[in-house]
């Protein structure tokens, strides 16, 4: 258990740090997946919907932090691949 106030205060934003990371990560995968589905469907217009918000997710969570520039970087080439070949 934390014994100073700064332990204490660090110990509380921890806590509320892994929830809003853990949801976001969630949301990241959540796209990704749908995604790949609309590409695997051949829906051209739902691929192509959802690959702008799972770019957008994936650029503010690089932005914070959370997810390394290079992963970003490779998600936003598999989304450019793929909208330039349908």
């Amino acid at each position: 258990m934390a014994n100073t106030k700064s332990a204490l205060k660090n110990d509380r934003k921890r806590v509320v740090r892994t929830v809003r990371n853990r949801s976001t990560k969630s949301r990241i995968k959540t796209l990704s997946k749908k995604y790949d589905e609309a590409v695997a469907s051949g829906d051209a217009e739902t691929a192509k919907t959802v690959a702008v918000s799972y770019v957008s997710a994936m650029d503010k969570a690089s932005k914070s932090n959370l997810v390394h520039p290079n992963a970003v970087a490779r998600a936003k080439s598999k989304v450019s691949k793929h909208a330039l070949s349908a």
